[in-house]
């Protein structure tokens, strides 16, 4: 999915004493936790665009971690709960709103965030409402961006693909101005 939601994932999970990479043990927390017991904010949810920023959820949830003394687990668990909801309320809205700006009825998802259990449930069951559908890798192939990275380059390498090797370095790349492959 995004580059900043694994950070996210990754800085709190810091945050609650998880350790790096923090995203699994982060989601396996976040199962014990109670729904609702912690509300986060949902940044940029609503902004009318596809860009994304997690800053102010990371903020929140460091804020929440400062004014503890010691966090109790279930105190973990609820803030692991909460940081889950709120990243996966907004990928999901992120994504079905690229789906309302394009012709696309599909949508696969890659990265490490792609193997997060909640994620999965819930953007496959919003797509299918908007008769949309949602491919995820195995479980497998959703822990390293840059396998993901090799195979692409290897799909654009077949015969035909590419007639030189001359490319543009682009740190950020908004997704309209993609096209798609033939």
């Amino acid at each position: 999915m995004s580059n900043a939601s694994r950070e996210a994932f990754d800085k709190t999970a810091t945050l609650l004493g998880l350790g790096y990479p923090g995203g699994p043990a982060l989601a396996k927390l976040a199962e014990t936790g109670r729904p609702g017991a912690v509300t986060l904010p949902r940044p940029m949810k609503d902004s009318g665009d596809l860009n994304m920023s997690f800053s102010g959820l990371k903020t929140a949830v460091l804020t929440l971690v400062r004014a503890q003394d010691a966090l109790a687990a279930v105190q973990k668990a609820d803030i692991a709960r909460g940081f889950e909801d709120a990243i996966v309320d907004v990928l999901v809205a992120k994504t079905l709103a690229a789906l309302d700006q394009t012709t696309f009825s599909r949508v696969v998802v890659g990265g490490g965030v792609g193997a997060n259990r909640a994620l999965r449930e819930r953007l496959s069951a919003a797509a299918s409402k908007r008769g949309a559908e949602v491919f995820y890798p195995d479980l497998q192939f959703c822990t390293d961006n840059g396998a993901m990275i090799a195979l692409v380059g290897a799909l654009r390498l077949q015969p035909g693909a590419v007639d030189d090797y001359a490319f543009t370095v682009r740190p950020r790349w908004e997704l309209a101005d993609l096209s798609t492959l033939s």
